[in-house]
């Protein structure tokens, strides 16, 4: 990562309604019905254990299938390399395929319906597990080929989103249970049960 660090956060909000009754072993239906709302939060900052980079290979020709060939040259040298540098397969996929026609402007500036030449972009979305090649990965890429890099964001694989995930609504749930209780006790009451729960998150990505 060239000696970047970089932090991933999830945060997860727990809105709860708690039921309330008298200090007693038995409870009214009536007192049933008294609710404390209380909302917990919860956050998670951690590093991250994957990087998604997208490159592209744009090229330009008055032949669009001379560009499309070239294009085609150049990507293929591009999947090659991070091959042989032991990206697997499946971390590699098309992102994007687009063929342009650049049509020419008249002398007014206005654009004509003429063709001035063809552009064709290729994007390929590289995935890697190792967050500390991502660079090299870059570098490797435009060597070979690629001459635009798209998108350069660190994040969590999927296992790390919910083991992440699972820390903070613990800590959002046990911070809205405290609240209820203590607002309870204030008001010479106790927590019979909850009524209804609603888990709202949001999960954070640091872009490079």
């Amino acid at each position: 990562m060239r000696g970047k660090t970089a932090l991933l956060g999830i945060a997860l909000m727990v809105l709860c309604a708690a039921v309330i009754g008298n200090v007693t072993a038995e409870q009214s239906e009536e007192s049933r019905d008294k609710l404390i709302h209380v909302s917990g939060t919860g956050k998670v900052t951690t590093t991250p254990d994957q990087a998604v980079i997208v490159f592209a290979v744009e090229t330009e020709n008055a032949d669009a299938k001379v560009a499309q060939q070239q294009n085609a040259q150049r990507m293929d040298a591009v999947i090659n390399a991070l091959k042989n540098a032991g990206i697997p397969a499946k971390d590699i996929r098309t992102a994007g395929y687009n063929i342009i026609p650049v049509t020419e402007s008249d002398n007014r500036g206005l654009t004509t319906s003429k063709v001035k030449y063809y552009r064709v972009i290729n994007s390929l979305e590289v995935t890697l597990n190792d967050v500390n090649r991502a660079g090299e990965i870059v570098d490797l890429a435009i060597a070979n080929g690629a001459n635009r890099v798209d998108r350069f964001a660190f994040t969590l694989s999927d296992a790390r989103q919910q083991e992440f995930r699972s820390q903070a609504l613990n800590a959002a749930v046990a911070q809205a249970r405290g609240d209820a209780n203590v607002v309870a006790a204030a008001l010479g009451k106790t927590i019979v049960d909850v009524k209804d729960v609603s888990v709202g998150n949001n999960y954070v990505p640091m872009a490079y």
